[in-house]
């Protein structure tokens, strides 16, 4: 048996291919619409015309829907694999042995391509904060050809060619462009697109915006998610106070649209009742069955069988007035009355009003479409909550959204008792995973946050950067977002440890950071094919370490980023068992072919050990093997022993 080798260009070496997902799903329902073509696979158009009736199919330009420059494109990058990876920072994280939260720093674009693999149908609820496109901030210039490429160019890693690239804080998107929505537009859609086959089937996605793109974005939404499963366009009252000196309107409000993966399957949850709801149920007649609250007997509309007179203790009568009636026929209310369940007031002369006892409602409301700052923050109080994070050092973000508006989310949208993954991929100042360390560390949860932001620089020549540029520079860490991010997570986690008497849950995080593959492409020099040839010979990038290219190896084969790695010495070479052996991975540098047959039983020892259940994939550096036969004679022996996949890099 020989050992698969894993090339750049191998399936194993890239994120999810969502195209050759799309065609094996659409060739297991409808076999006869999938044929072959010069260039591949290919949709028979001609065959789903017959199939869903030549009038359905169409490709007219007047069609209704969202559309605009660029579409295709975006589209098309959204569907395209990426061949970086996920680069491990344990120095960077907290308790990374035992957390299950991710901080990932990189373009969201591409992280989010990555992570399909592992996470694809797994998240829970998806909170963003995108750019509002006011004209100032920062809309992501994608190049359609290598993302990943274009990313080192913007955090100024490459030279574009013609010298260093302009800074971020000139990368503005105004009006005056021409493309102003539609930079915007190609900008967000692959991001939802890939966003929303990382969500569970009941799962959701809350997206905060402002006037500016809130239509845009809802007809976004529906062109990807379908507009079936719009749920709400919630009115967040982000400010306290007019503002006087507004030229038009004073605006008070953000949006936040809510769109389900599926809507007929997702479930949203009650909101606590607050203290002021709950003191309305009072018992001032000493009802046994306990406090309640009275609520109108009288409907705004005329029945018949509704309309009588009612006479209270004290000898008033009460009728309905023209065009209104009770809300139950006589009888009924006859027997409210007998039972105690009509108040007419302590003297018993007032207007008759029902009882609703506080025993009978749920234990928490239905959320509202108008939330106020008074129940989910403001502006103000985000500000103030970084404030106080960081008061040793100024202030680090401007604006960020209050932790009460984001736990407010998580309350609607997920289980305590579950581990649901919270995913935010606009993080900005981390207030997700603030606020989920929060709730959980409240409720008892088990949530788990993955975080994703761009190290955006932070320049201190630039007014709008020049306070957060600071307060990197005192704290003596890297000068861009996704730094500040990582700080503010490790001082919330210490501030909500500080205040609670009770065990803490999970308040740590593993950071990793986008780069490119570890594994390196081909790419000879012409003039030069026999020093290109001896250069390739150690196919994988210089300076990566056996981490970097395990967590690799993770993401391409769908593994969670947070499953449990164990390490052991075996026949003097350092092996890693992941998921109790569902993956085990030799990367050391040299493999003698005397040592390969007491290696591989190591391995095969170990894994009956752990009683692994089901198929185990070996990995192993390619370079590491003495000699062929010593890398045959290993894979072999393994095979023998039930360990049939067996991989090199």
């Amino acid at each position: 048996m020989s050992i698969e080798k894993i090339e750049a260009n191998s399936p194993e070496a890239q994120s999810a291919n969502i195209v050759a997902d799309n065609l094996a799903q659409l060739k297991a329902l409808f076999p006869e619409l999938v044929t072959e073509s010069a260039n591949g696979a290919a949709i028979n158009v001609d065959v789903l015309k017959a199939l869903v009736g030549d009038q359905t199919v169409t490709d007219a330009d007047e069609k209704y829907g969202l559309n605009w420059h660029g579409k295709k494109k975006a589209r098309q990058i959204a569907l395209t694999p990426s061949t970086g990876t996920l680069r491990p920072c344990p120095e960077e994280s907290v308790d990374w042995e035992t957390t299950q939260n991710l901080m990932i720093e990189g373009d969201n674009l591409e992280v989010l391509k990555l992570l399909q693999k592992s996470y694809a149908g797994k998240v829970k609820l998806i909170y963003i904060d995108p750019p509002y496109n006011t004209g100032k901030d920062f809309v992501y210039p994608d190049n359609f050809q290598d993302n990943i490429e274009n990313y080192q160019q913007l955090m100024g890693w490459r030279d574009t060619g013609g010298g260093k690239i302009s800074s971020l804080a000139s990368r503005k998107n105004t009006e005056a462009s021409g493309r102003f929505h539609t930079d915007w537009l190609n900008m967000m859609y692959p991001r939802l697109r890939l966003a929303k086959d990382l969500l569970k089937d009941d799962g959701a996605i809350f997206v905060s915006i402002d006037d500016c793109e809130v239509a845009h974005l809802r007809l976004l939404l529906d062109d990807i998610f379908g507009s079936e499963n719009f749920v709400a366009n919630l009115i967040w009252e982000k400010k306290f106070a007019p503002q006087n000196d507004e030229k038009y309107f004073s605006e008070r409000h953000d949006f936040v649209v809510v769109f389900a993966r599926r809507k007929e399957l997702w479930k949203r949850n009650l909101l606590p009742r607050s203290e002021e709801a709950a003191a309305r149920y009072k018992n001032p007649d000493n009802d046994p069955r306990g406090p309640w609250a009275s609520s109108d007997l009288l409907r705004m509309e005329h029945r018949d069988n509704c309309v009588y007179s009612i006479k209270g203790p004290s000898g008033t009568e009460w009728a309905p007035e023209p065009g209104t009636s009770w809300r139950h026929p006589e009888e009924e209310m006859l027997e409210l009355i007998r039972s105690n369940q009509v108040w007419f007031g302590a003297d018993g002369s007032s207007k008759p009003r029902r009882k609703r006892y506080l025993s009978e409602v749920s234990d928490g409301v239905v959320p509202e479409t108008m939330w106020f700052h008074k129940d989910c923050g403001h502006n103000q109080e985000g500000t103030q909550e970084v404030k106080s994070l960081f008061s040793d050092v100024g202030v680090a973000f401007s604006n960020p959204k209050p932790t009460r508006l984001i736990r407010q989310m998580i309350n609607i949208g997920t289980n305590p008792e579950s581990d649901d993954i919270v995913l935010d991929f606009f993080a900005g100042s981390g207030t997700t995973g603030h606020a989920v360390m929060a709730q959980n560390l409240d409720d008892g949860g088990r949530r788990r946050f993955v975080l994703v932001q761009l190290p955006e620089p932070l320049d201190t020549e630039v007014k709008e950067q020049a306070m957060a540029a600071n307060c990197c520079e005192t704290l003596g860490i890297a000068k861009n977002i996704a730094a500040l991010t990582r700080e503010r997570l490790r001082r919330s986690a210490k501030r909500l440890e500080s205040k609670s008497q009770l065990l803490v849950g999970d308040v740590g995080f593993r950071a990793f950071k986008l780069d490119t593959s570890n594994i390196r492409a081909w790419s000879p020099t012409v003039n030069d094919l026999k020093t290109s040839l001896f250069d390739h010979l150690e196919h994988l990038e210089s300076g990566r370490g056996s981490d970097d290219i395990l967590y690799e190896i993770l993401l391409k084969l769908g593994l969670d980023l947070c499953v449990p790695i164990e390490k052991r010495e075996i026949a003097g070479k350092q092996v890693n068992s992941v998921g109790s052996g569902v993956l085990m991975a030799c990367l050391v540098e040299s493999i003698k072919a005397v040592e390969v047959e007491a290696l591989a039983l190591g391995m095969v020892a170990w894994r009956e050990e752990q009683g692994t259940v089901g198929d185990t994939t070996a990995v192993f550096r390619d370079s590491a093997f003495e000699n062929d036969v010593a890398k045959s004679n290993l894979a072999a022996i393994l095979e023998q022993h039930g360990i049939k996949q067996v991989r090199s890099l």
